[in-house]
């Protein structure tokens, strides 16, 4: 039966998905929160605080694209933030194609993105309708960052980092080993893809501290992709890292102990471990975050033959962050279409500045530190 809820949170008992539903509420939009369990669904959202000034409804829902259409037909907008996306994501936007919804996700994964890009890009847009995988603190800000930098003519390279301080979900340990299982990460390199080397934990410079910190790839992020689209843009690479030092030097070890075990075994049985290593890790929900502990720090420099600009974004609560730039993604779309439709990014699609000025009215970012040269 069709819903008359016009925003659909899949994945609504996770951690991401209840914060959504928490600025869901803040921006007074209906929802209808699906999921898996709807027993665990409602265990989540019925106490969420204040969740009575705000109509919705919860659904269990089999994870196929038949399934999902029947149950989100009606709505108009989805909020993926069910991943692995490269396991789980294609059900859902095949499903968002057949009843006409637009497309969210809080994604990283550089193999999720380029096939969303080329398997879905030109149905959505056919249908001007946003496909926007990777609208999420660890991706968004970093572009807001970059195309702040951008606004300066004549900037081409882009090295970008993002640390927070906080900790991994299942999911997220579940997407970083199924990465290192399945797909490659890539920098960008004169409007190429080139593969990351095998190097470990860096040591990288953090702006506002004297101590050093440790990045990875981490999958090679979102920005590379959505950049490979800018005619502005030739070259981008991004680190990330938890600001945790004995947590980032774990990081390799779990993710080579994993490896060791998948090797020789069949999609299924990797599939089966990297479930099992993920849980292990960490099987419970983290702690709701605190602004005085869970920071953020997003840089950019953004560089051209003549001219450098540096912009550096302080944050704080990067699940906050994540489940906000969700919930204005649904107020925009509901009131207007997005700034670009198809496969596009965070800022193509709601402009950077516009998702800078709403993490700035809810407290959740400083206003951006940027320093120019050119």
């Amino acid at each position: 039966m069709p819903t008359d809820k016009r925003v659909v949170v899949y994945g609504a008992s996770g951690y991401t998905g209840r914060l959504i539903c928490e600025y869901l509420r803040e921006y007074n939009i209906p929802f209808l929160a699906a999921g898996r369990d709807e027993g665990r669904v409602k265990g989540i959202v019925d106490v969420v605080p204040g969740i009575e000034t705000v109509e919705y409804d919860v659904v269990e829902v089999d994870h196929t694209a038949a399934a999902l259409a029947e149950a989100f037909r009606g709505a108009e907008i989805v909020l993926n933030t069910v991943g692995p996306f490269s396991r789980y994501g294609h059900e859902v936007a095949q499903a968002c194609i057949e009843i006409g919804a637009h497309y969210t996700d809080t994604t990283g994964e550089q193999d999720w993105m380029i096939d969303a890009e080329a398997k879905y890009g030109a149905e959505f847009a056919s249908r001007n309708l946003v496909l926007t995988p990777g609208l999420a603190q660890m991706y968004s800000i970093g572009e807001i960052a970059a195309n702040i930098c951008l606004e300066t003519p004549g900037l081409d390279t882009l090295d970008i980092e993002v640390f927070w301080k906080g900790h991994p979900t299942v999911a997220s340990t579940n997407t970083i080993l199924t990465n290192a299982a399945f797909s490659k990460a890539y920098y960008l390199e004169q409007n190429e893809y080139v593969e990351w080397p095998d190097d470990g934990v860096m040591q990288v410079v953090v702006p506002g501290q004297h101590d050093l910190g440790l990045a990875l790839p981490w999958g090679g992020t979102s920005h590379p992709v959505w950049f490979k689209n800018d005619p502005r843009v030739a070259n981008a690479r991004a680190l990330g890292g938890v600001i945790n030092k004995p947590l980032m030097l774990a990081v390799p070890q779990i993710i080579s102990a994993a490896m060791a075990q998948m090797e020789g075994k069949s999609d299924a049985e990797k599939y089966e471990i990297i479930d099992t290593v993920s849980s292990s890790v960490r099987s419970e929900t983290p702690p709701r975050e605190n602004p005085r502990i869970n920071t953020s720090l997003d840089s950019v420099y953004a560089s051209g033959p003549l001219g450098r600009v540096h912009t550096v974004i302080h944050g704080n609560c990067n699940y906050k962050q994540t489940a906000l730039l969700n919930a204005y993604a649904a107020a925009h779309l509901l009131q207007g279409p997005p700034k670009k439709v198809g496969f596009a990014s965070s800022c193509q699609a709601f402009g950077h500045r516009e998702l800078l000025g709403v993490l700035r009215a809810f407290g959740l970012v400083l206003e951006p530190i940027v320093t120019a040269h050119s």
